[in-house]
């Protein structure tokens, strides 16, 4: 009960602050709307639907943007993990696209592939897909020698090391890049949607900025921090469900 009030507390003291900065007309309405005016315009919202929309239009994208990035991932951090002696093929390339802001390449995948889905969906596989590889590849390489020495002595196949020694032992890291990646799919999909988008949050941020309703954008911006924050909760719950908390600090 405690904790639950520690939780509360700064958020109450939040929105005291809030709604005493609107009261006072430190900022005009337009500018600062109040909680009051924030709340009416998100419950308009989500009782015509239109909230409702926006949000499985995104998740929807972060969710396949983000399957296709773990695949990826995954296969190239196995190949990195398990043969380091092969990074001289692709790691230049690699770290290339790495420092390379996935949003600087929207005008790009536009005129190569529309303003559909797929520039969308490849913006969030750029975004998520490095935290992920770079996590599944210490977690192979960082394994215990003495483990796999274990596993020669009683005969495994290379195939039986890596089920079930290696990719064990890799398995925090590797949910921890998982977890990483979901927030980069979030974050990078808003800035997609802003810039080429009919439908999904980050559209109805921009439409509602351009029609001056300062209280929808925060609407925007609370679904969007609650949605990612349920998200995280949910795939932290489900993975230490299917572990049985085996993922020990990671997830506090």
């Amino acid at each position: 009960m405690k904790d639950k009030l520690k939780a509360i507390l700064p958020l109450a003291v939040l929105l005291a602050l809030w709604q005493a900065a609107a009261s006072a007309g430190i900022w005009s309405e337009y500018v600062l709307p109040s909680p009051q005016r924030v709340f009416f315009a998100g419950w308009n919202m989500a009782q015509t639907g239109v909230l409702l929309k926006h949000i499985l239009v995104s998740l929807g994208r972060v969710l396949t943007g983000f399957s296709i990035a773990f695949v990826l991932a995954f296969l190239l951090g196995v190949l990195a993990g398990l043969r380091p002696k092969s990074a001289v093929y692709y790691n230049h390339i690699v770290e290339f696209l790495r420092n390379v802001p996935p949003l600087s390449l929207i005008a790009l995948l536009i005129l190569w592939f529309g303003i559909g889905e797929t520039s969308k969906i490849i913006i969030i596989v750029l975004a998520s897909f490095f935290p992920m590889f770079l996590n599944i590849k210490k977690g192979l390489a960082s394994c215990d020698s003495k483990l796999i020495e274990v596993g020669h002595s009683l005969n495994f196949t290379e195939g039986q090391i890596f089920w079930r020694i290696l990719l064990p032992s890799a398995l925090p890291d590797v949910l921890v890049g998982m977890r990483v990646g979901l927030g980069y799919s979030w974050r990078a999909i808003i800035g997609a949607e802003m810039i080429a988008a009919a439908s999904g949050l980050g559209y109805l941020i921009l439409d509602a900025q351009q029609m001056s309703r300062s209280d929808k954008v925060i609407v925007g911006i609370f679904v969007i921090g609650i949605v990612g924050y349920l998200c995280d909760r949910l795939f932290s719950l489900a993975i230490k469900k299917a572990l049985h908390g085996g993922v020990g600090d990671s997830w506090s």
